[in-house]
Formats: C-alpha cells, sequence, structure tokens
C-alpha cells in the first residue's frame, strides 16, 4: 500500500478550501438545474420560499426541502428526470415490493461519472489495475452489480461478472479464476464461507486478499467473522439508487474507520430523523444527501432513513461517515424499547452453533407485539447446540437490549433471500396495528 498516495485523481487530491469552493459552485448549478428542469423541484422550492440563487453558503442547503421515497414514486416514472428521455442511457430501479420502484436514468456523463466513483472506491479498498475483480452482486435493475461491474472496468480490472446465486458454482470460479478482489453482499459472503467449507476448501488458501462489502448494514463482529475466515481485508461500500448506486462512499483500506464520502459528487448532511434539523458534525442522526454533478436525475437533499453521523477525514481531505448503524425505517419498538437489526446480529455472531443468517418476525398477541428471532444452524450442528444457541440468544437479548423474545433455530439455508441478502424484518401484525 506505500503506493497508494500516488494513485489519488484531482478529486482526492483537493485541499480543504478547494473542496469547498468546488463543492459550492456544483451545488449552486445542481439546484438551479432541478429548479429549471423538474417540475417538481421548481413547484417543491416555490412552495418553500427558496430559489437556486438563494444558495449563497454550502450551510443555505438547509433552507431548501427534502425530496423523499415517496416523491419518486408519486412522479414515477419519468417525472423527476432533468433531460428529455432520449437521452437517458440506462434505467435502474428499486424492486418495488412495498409499491411503485423508484425509477431512476442515467446520461452518458452520469454513467463515466458513476464508473469514476466505483474505480475510486475500488482503488480505496486496496484494489490495482489489472486485478481480478469478482462481482456477486446481482445484476439486473438492481445497480449494485452493474455498477461495480464498470467501475471494476474503469479501474482497468478483469472483471468476473458471477452475480448473485448458483453458490457452489461461485467457490468453484474463486479456486479457478483467483480473484484478488471480491465485491457482495455481506449475508452472501458468508454463505459463500459455509460452501467453501461444505466443500472441504480452506477458504483463507484463495486468491483473495479485499472484500468489499455493501448493500445492507453489517457489524464489526460480522468484520472480524470474515477477515479471520477468509484471511482478507473487509472493507465497506455505500450507496443507494436515489443518489447514484454502489460508489457514493467506501471505506479506506489503510484506516477501516468509516466510509470516505467522496462528496466533491454527493454532498452529505446529517439531521434529526424527527425535526428534520441539521445535526452538527459528529452527533448521530438519518443521513441526507444532495447530487453535485447529475445531470439525467439531480436529487436535492434526499432522505435515505439510514442512520449514521459525519467524521472529519482521515485518509482524504473527504468527510467520512459512521458505518450505518440501521434505518430509521428499521426502526422496531417492541413493548416501549427501541431495538434495530443490528443488535440482533451482533448476539447472533457470538452465537456458538448458529449461522450469521438471521430474521426477525413481528406478530401481535392480543393486545401485545412479540418477537421471534429465526437464525439457521450450522451445518452439523447437534440438536443439544441449537437448544442451547436458543437459551444463549434469548438471554443476551433480554439482559442487552432488555425486551423478551422467542428464538426459533431453522435448518441451514432456510430463511428467504433476495439480491443475495436476507429479508431482515417480517411484519406478520395487523395492518391496522403500529409499532408499540
Amino acid at each position: 500500500m506505500a503506493d497508494a498516495r500516488d494513485l489519488l485523481d484531482a478529486g482526492e487530491r483537493l485541499g480543504p478550501e478547494e473542496l469547498r469552493t468546488l463543492q459550492l459552485e456544483r451545488l449552486r448549478a445542481s439546484l438551479l438545474h432541478a429548479y429549471e428542469h423538474v417540475p417538481f423541484y421548481r413547484e417543491s422550492f416555490d412552495k418553500a420560499g427558496v430559489r437556486p440563487e438563494d444558495c449563497r453558503s454550502l450551510a443555505d442547503l438547509a433552507r431548501f426541502p427534502f425530496t423523499t421515497k415517496a416523491d419518486l414514486r408519486a412522479n414515477y416514472p419519468y417525472g423527476m428526470f432533468a433531460v428529455p428521455r432520449e437521452r437517458i442511457r440506462r434505467l435502474h430501479a428499486s424492486s418495488g415490493t412495498t409499491g411503485l420502484p423508484t425509477l431512476v436514468g442515467y446520461t452518458d456523463n452520469d454513467l463515466s461519472m458513476w464508473a469514476d466513483m466505483v474505480a475510486r472506491s475500488i482503488r480505496a479498498a486496496g484494489g490495482r489495475p489489472g486485478d481480478v475483480v469478482h462481482v456477486a452482486y446481482g445484476y439486473g435493475l438492481f445497480t449494485g452489480g452493474l455498477g461495480a461491474h464498470y467501475g471494476a472496468e474503469r479501474l482497468g480490472c478483469t472483471v468476473v461478472p458471477a452475480s448473485g446465486g448458483m453458490t457452489a458454482r461461485q467457490v468453484r470460479l474463486i479456486q479457478g479464476l483467483e480473484p484478488g478482489v471480491i465485491m457482495v453482499t455481506p449475508s452472501y459472503m458468508l454463505t459463500l464461507l459455509d460452501e467453501f467449507e461444505r466443500q472441504g476448501v480452506d477458504p483463507r488458501e484463495t486468491a483473495l486478499r479485499v472484500g468489499i462489502f455493501g448493500a445492507e448494514p453489517w457489524t464489526e463482529q460480522m468484520r472480524r467473522e470474515i477477515e479471520e475466515r477468509f484471511a482478507i481485508d473487509a472493507v465497506d461500500i455505500y450507496g443507494l439508487s436515489e443518489v447514484v448506486g454502489p460508489g457514493v462512499a467506501q471505506e479506506c483500506v489503510e484506516t477501516k474507520d468509516g466510509l470516505t464520502v467522496w462528496e466533491d459528487h454527493f454532498y452529505p448532511e446529517v439531521v434529526d430523523p424527527i425535526t428534520g434539523e441539521v445535526l452538527p458534525e459528529g452527533e448521530r442522526g438519518e443521513l441526507v444527501f444532495t447530487s453535485l454533478t447529475k445531470e439525467a436525475m439531480p436529487i436535492v437533499r434526499y432522505r435515505t432513513r439510514d442512520l449514521t453521523r459525519l467524521l472529519p477525514g482521515t485518509a482524504r481531505v473527504f468527510r467520512r461517515m459512521e458505518k450505518i448503524s440501521g434505518r430509521s425505517d428499521d426502526l422496531v419498538i417492541l413493548r416501549g424499547v427501541n431495538l434495530f437489526p443490528t443488535q440482533i446480529e451482533e448476539i447472533v455472531l457470538r452465537t456458538p452453533g448458529v449461522a450469521p443468517h438471521f430474521q426477525l418476525r413481528l406478530t401481535r398477541e392480543g393486545r401485545m407485539d412479540s418477537l421471534t428471532v429465526r437464525a439457521e444452524a450450522r451445518p452439523g450442528a447437534t440438536p443439544e447446540a441449537r437448544e442451547a444457541a436458543v437459551r444463549s440468544i434469548a438471554t443476551e437479548v433480554k439482559n442487552g437490549i432488555g425486551v423478551s423474545v422467542d428464538v426459533e433455530i431453522v435448518e441451514p439455508e432456510s430463511l428467504e433471500r433476495s439480491v443475495g441478502k436476507i429479508r431482515r424484518i417480517v411484519d406478520l401484525r395487523p395492518r391496522d396495528s403500529g409499532q408499540g
């Protein structure tokens, strides 16, 4: 890693004042682009009593209204686009499992910027031109696979477009093609680890040296398990389709101290999830992004629902964000106690006999909400080990989080998976019941 600084691009070499000047210039241009070409933003700004020229400093961004996922769905399919549809070169979309999908579009310039940011991310993670990169994110409307793919090619890597699924074949490809980098969801990486062991192959003996993991929150405990069992550096990548896709922020391998936000293209804020007030640097809240260079679909103060805090830069001039601790819309309030899936993950990961794959099921019994933690057993776990895991998880949740839950240990690979990750929360309560 001694030559890492020599590989930085022009954006990464900016000084603090140069960065702030560039951000303000790009922010003003992006607000004007959105106002002039997206009816939603014209109406939204006018209703809030602000115009693009009112943004005279970066702090003035707080005067502008938020954009939410509901706004994107209300303008489906093309209402949020700032260029004619004929200039759109690619479309991506969310799954739409809770309603209409959120559709995003990219011009040629958007696709080039996105590839640059993912290339920058892979390089910050420790990847280098000439590396073989195994991409096991899902391809298709989901941004993960193609985002990683074109970023790796932009860096000058050889791409193995494995996508998700067919786990046994993935293990054979990793053995045979000897990739140095893998890009995948952390939960699917653990599935791959289990498959290596099932095939009797030592996962520490592969050519892999870097794993770039994203698309879902994951804990330091999961990082340690992956690094120890695979003998690699495990680093975090962050993105979401509404902002661009993967490559909005990346953890630098030399520090592993949170994700460096590529804020020459994406301006971050952290706000109080309830009041929307911008919080000082270092305070935890909801992450908000404004795009600075997007053409097809500029996004202004998009509420991600991801919970984190902003911190000063270390490996780069850009600020860092802490690993996502959860989502404001994933918060479970169970009998008055606040609970996030990542808290359960930490407990499951240190429980013997249990694989790091779990799901939370919410039900209602009478007037009371109940939560069942369903965790997959490790292959070969004895009945005694499963019973001990039930007792251990229930006790640790009660002692550590302060609420009683039921625990079920289910068969390996029996929990529902989608695009390489497990659906964490299944809410089976009556539709008219809220969290309580």
